[in-house]
């Protein structure tokens, strides 16, 4: 078993996405921003206002897709927003992926 029923009742609706822009996947999943307290590991610019965070947010996904095989410049869509995937990591109960982790980041279209 794995933690795919909960997502897909209470996680928001998501796309995979190759770099062309083909979409590889629909999928729920959890996607919040990463307070700061848990950013001390993520690469930010400290400014003359304070820090700047550029965008982390945690991803929490079924097993699939499988975002830690995900080729360079795949992305993932929620609500209008485009998120580059930073670091994937699969979490484990026994032998079984029971979800994906992610630290994803919002692209900014220039």
């Amino acid at each position: 078993m794995n933690i795919t029923p909960i997502i897909n009742t209470y996680g928001r609706t998501a796309s995979f996405s190759s770099k062309s822009g083909k979409k590889l996947a629909d999928m729920k999943a959890f996607i919040s921003p990463l307070r700061y307290k848990n950013k001390m590991y993520l690469y930010g610019v400290n400014t003359e206002i304070g820090y700047n965070s550029q965008g982390h947010y945690l991803y929490i996904g079924p097993p699939s897709p499988d975002l830690t095989d995900a080729e360079e410049g795949s992305y993932v869509t929620c609500g209008g927003e485009k998120y580059r995937i930073d670091r994937a990591e699969k979490v484990y109960k026994g032998d079984e992926v029971f979800y994906i982790w992610a630290i994803i980041r919002v692209i900014v279209e220039v």
